[in-house]
């Protein structure tokens, strides 16, 4: 957040800042990548987009690559095994985005590039077999660049989509009640005059679609009647600061809070509450930890009391949104070792759904990387309650000399002294006086 960043900006002004809590470093528990693959000439990305999906009580990660589309074995998620690849009709250099959604065991696939892509929709039932394509046309779908189903109603929301038979449209609907013969409804430009130019994403839920405009901003309809919108709510990219390519979001499981990234470089995500429509009330702001110019985030997935965030270069972020006007960072794992850049590269996608609770991350040069879920990799409240009050640090802030002081024995646990980014310092004891050679700056 920018005002908490100027607030530690003055704090380090005197001296070294210790603080005895910070998000941590997930879990890896496996990885996946096939070095036979080819990247795009665009963005040297192999990889895009991660779904999941579970059958017969087996636990599928499924990505996006320049081939088409892997399912991969995740049940033992030290040893991710692919078993099935579906080529996509457009493969190789000129991929750079493939689009997942499920409905009803069966896969719908999307290409955002080729004159040769389709839509296919796949037959999940046969997993880990086989899984038969049993629709492959560019009738309807030639091009898109996200879907999203509304499983209330069976409609698919293609976003940025042409077909053989369509011309490019900002969103189209579709008719999915039916796999094998999917149908068109309707296709929109505008809401009540709100004119947009795309819609580069779309979240829906019960006939409610919350639509991220690009460079247009971001607006909020109800669909209900699928051919005459009711429009509910307008944000314009000169009404919210840190404004820019409004890409994606995701609403909170209570439907009060969405939570909107504009994909531009050193700009916060933005927690906006949506209980007061045709207002958008601006919460908070929230960054994955840093103050690198070239952080960027990319897509989200709320799950529960937790955001999970692929942030390009900064890998997964997760957050704590049970406040969501003090929303806390808790957990990230950085996938790319890619130094910061004025690119598109690093995670790309996020999943966070398999009953196991491990968390799926797409990575666009590493490929797929199975976390360990935040309920069984973060310390509980009430443990962690307990640690933090067992023992002290002073004086605080410090020039470097400063005592840590136990209450009771802590031999169980470890002390590591970490820079801002996580990288670790010294090993300490447990108790005892340091006097440390440290730059001027924040430290845990």
């Amino acid at each position: 957040m920018r005002y908490l960043s100027i607030i530690i900006t003055t704090l380090l002004l005197m001296g070294v800042q210790f603080a005895s809590a910070q998000a941590i470093q997930g879990r890896l528990l496996g990885t996946w990548s096939d070095s036979t693959l080819v990247s795009s000439a665009a963005h040297d990305n192999t990889y895009n987009e991660i779904w999941g999906i579970v059958s017969d009580g087996v636990e599928y990660a499924i990505i996006g690559s320049t081939s088409g589309t892997h399912f991969i074995d995740v049940s033992d998620p030290e040893n991710p095994l692919e078993v099935i690849m579906i080529p996509g009709q457009t493969q190789g250099p000129s991929i750079i985005h493939r689009d997942y959604h499920d409905l009803n065991n069966y896969l719908y696939a999307v290409a955002d590039e080729g004159a040769a892509s389709t839509l296919q929709i796949m037959d999940l039932s046969f997993l880990p077999d086989s899984v038969p394509v049993i629709y492959d046309s560019q009738e309807l779908i030639r091009r898109s660049h996200n879907i999203f189903i509304d499983t209330s109603s069976a409609i698919m929301y293609s976003c940025i989509s042409a077909g053989a038979n369509f011309s490019f449209t900002p969103i189209r609907l579709f008719d999915v009640s039916d796999p094998f013969n999917p149908t068109f409804i309707s296709d929109f430009n505008s809401f009540d005059g709100f004119r947009v130019s795309q819609v580069h994403d779309a979240y829906v839920i019960r006939d409610t679609a919350y639509l991220n405009c690009g460079p247009n901003g971001f607006v909020i309809a109800d669909f209900s009647d699928p051919l005459a919108p009711t429009t509910l709510a307008t944000l314009s990219p000169t009404e919210y600061e840190q404004s820019g390519y409004n890409h994606s979001g995701w609403l909170s499981e209570d439907g009060e809070t969405y939570f909107l990234a504009d994909e531009d470089w050193d700009m916060d995500m933005k927690v906006i509450d949506v209980t007061q429509l045709p207002d958008l009330v601006v919460l908070d702001t929230i960054d994955a930890g840093n103050e690198n110019q070239y952080s960027i985030p990319h897509n989200q997935i709320v799950d529960g009391d937790y955001l999970y965030v692929s942030y390009y270069f900064d890998g997964l972020q997760v957050y704590d949104i049970r406040d969501p006007q003090n929303v806390e960072r808790i957990l990230y794992y950085p996938t790319s070792n890619r130094e910061h850049s004025a690119a598109f590269q690093g995670a790309w996608g996020v999943y966070p759904f398999l009953p196991s609770g491990n968390i799926l991350v797409s990575d666009m040069q590493e490929g797929l990387f199975v976390i360990q879920g935040v309920e069984g990799t973060i310390t509980s409240t009430a443990e962690q309650q307990a640690l933090d009050n067992s023992w002290q640090i002073y004086p605080n802030p410090s020039t470097g000399q400063f005592s840590i002081r136990a209450s009771e024995s802590m031999d169980k646990w470890s002390i590591s002294l970490l820079d801002i980014e996580g990288r670790e310092i010294k090993k300490l004891q447990t108790s005892g006086d340091y006097n440390i050679n440290l730059s001027q700056g924040q430290y845990y």
